[in-house]
């Protein structure tokens, strides 16, 4: 029975099935899966799986860490069919210093759940993402959705219900499990539950664009923790503000409070920042110092601009290389002298908006090349593969680093990037970007709309003297680093004995 469980959509860790049936185990993604990794001692680059029985090692928090993920294809079904009642760590792999707990939710169950609500529905409600003239169309189909969503949340309650010591601390992850703090403290009412939201919290507004029922259910679903934590008081203030549209639902301002069928919830800001140290530890490994010299052989001494996303919608790639295009039109002296490096990792490829978007973003980069690509000089370098490796590379050489989010609860690579600069990166930012809030005073900040706006800050960037440069990146690293994970994480489960 474990004192501290975590639950979310993504594991530490994920699978893939070889033609011969065999398992190979790799780091699992995201923002979410970096923090909390530093946090249970889940490694950012496990290895192959290790022997069966080889024992885990020590949580870092000092208390036993269960983490219990579903399985997000078939590979992982596989694992944790092969593992004890899922238990992967029981199974030999190599998943640090938790305990993890892969549940092998149905695959249309988990497909209606992930795809059809969380990432079509919640994910573009708190992003802003819909094209209303056409969409949201809550249906038939969209109920049979809602209740696999349900159905997914209740195999979580149900495997921390089970796992959980008496009085032990859950702290349950993001907007795939909304409902699931309600449905653990009709389980357990014993246990100590926060609710933490990765990402931005839609204003009332745009909130309401959800059925009545379903949006009521949502906020009641995390009401049902003790503590409802956010990136930032922005999205703190908005949940709140939703949370005024619930009959019967009193909420506090000044104590931050709010009360619901008797029971009353605490909402907490906890931004997160990285885990500094190790951060740098891992960018001096051999493979990220390999890439390194690789990319700076590819870039030779021209300027370097990086970004480093997912396609995801949200994260406006595109606009961000048409602002790098508009910056050679109007700057022609720039180019032969600058390459814009590119990571656009696939995302959600299930999705047919996200299938479009990355041909949108594919295109758009091979429009640049061609216009202005010569023999001796691509201005663009895009990688498409994720490379974990790489992308701690191109931190270290990048002199401009580019986060242009449309809408971003936090946006790590926006702190990771200063963190591992070695001669000092211009940050141009998104005012959209929850980071936003704790970097704007050394970065260039853009409306993220504005590709004109953007195209210019992207030559200031590349303007700015390397002192000064120097100066505002050691200030960025110092604030990315103020609230490292193993803070932000111990900052939620303190709320719970208030």
């Amino acid at each position: 029975m474990s004192q501290v469980l975590v639950a979310s959509n993504r594991g530490p860790v994920s699978f893939s099935l070889s033609d011969d049936g065999g398992l190979t185990l790799r780091r699992g993604g995201g923002g979410l899966v970096s923090g909390l990794a530093a946090v249970t001692g889940a490694p950012r680059d496990p290895g192959p799986p290790r022997p069966a029985g080889t024992a885990r090692e020590p949580s870092p928090t000092g208390s036993d860490v269960l983490w219990v993920c579903a399985s997000l294809g078939e590979a992982d079904r596989t694992a944790a069919r092969r593992a004890p009642d899922g238990r992967l760590d029981l199974a030999g792999y190599e998943t640090g210093g938790a305990a993890v707990r892969m549940l092998d939710i149905p695959a249309a169950t988990f497909d209606r759940a992930y795809n059809g609500v969380a990432n079509s529905t919640l994910w573009f409600i708190h992003h802003l993402l819909y094209d209303t003239p056409r969409s949201p169309h809550f249906d038939a189909r969209a109920r049979r959705d809602w209740q696999s969503y349900e159905a997914y949340n209740a195999a979580f309650a149900d495997a921390l219900a089970r796992d959980a010591a008496r009085g032990a601390k859950a702290a349950i992850q993001d907007y795939h499990l909304s409902l699931a703090p309600r449905m653990l403290r009709d389980r357990r009412p014993d246990l100590k539950i926060v609710h933490f939201s990765h990402t931005p919290w839609a204003p009332p507004e745009y909130f309401r664009l959800l059925p009545d029922d379903i949006g009521a259910q949502v906020l009641l679903g995390i009401l049902g923790a003790d503590h409802a934590g956010f990136l930032t008081e922005r999205w703190a203030s908005a949940f709140l503000d939703c949370c005024e549209l619930l009959p019967g639902a009193r909420v506090d301002r000044v104590a931050r409070t709010v009360t619901c069928s008797g029971h009353t919830t605490r909402v907490g800001v906890h931004g997160l920042g990285v885990d500094g140290a190790a951060l740098r530890r891992r960018a001096a490994e051999p493979d990220v110092v390999e890439r390194a010299r690789a990319l700076r052989e590819q870039v030779g001494d021209r300027r370097l601009i990086v970004r480093i996303d997912r396609t995801e919608l949200s994260k406006n790639i595109v606009r961000g290389l048409a602002a790098y295009r508009e910056m050679l039109v109007n700057h022609p002296e720039w180019r032969g002298r600058v390459v814009h490096l590119a990571f656009a990792y696939p995302s959600r490829y299930d999705l047919p908006e996200y299938r479009e978007y990355t041909e949108a973003v594919q295109r758009m980069a091979g429009q640049i090349s061609e216009e202005f690509g010569t023999a001796d000089w691509d201005p663009l370098i895009l990688q498409v593969n994720d490379d974990y490796p790489r992308s701690l590379a191109a931190y270290g050489l990048a002199d401009v680093l580019l986060v242009n989010p449309i809408r971003d609860g936090m946006n790590l690579v926006a702190k990771e990037g200063p963190v591992l600069s070695r001669n000092g990166c211009a940050l141009v930012l998104s005012r959209e970007a929850g980071a936003a809030a704790e970097l704007s005073e050394d970065a260039l900040v853009v409306n993220p709309y504005d590709v004109s706006q953007t195209a210019e800050a992207l030559r200031q960037a590349l303007l700015m003297p390397r002192a000064r440069r120097a100066e505002h990146c050691a200030r960025l690293a110092d604030a990315a680093t103020a609230l490292p994970p193993q803070r932000w994480f111990a900052d939620q489960l303190a709320a719970l004995d208030y």
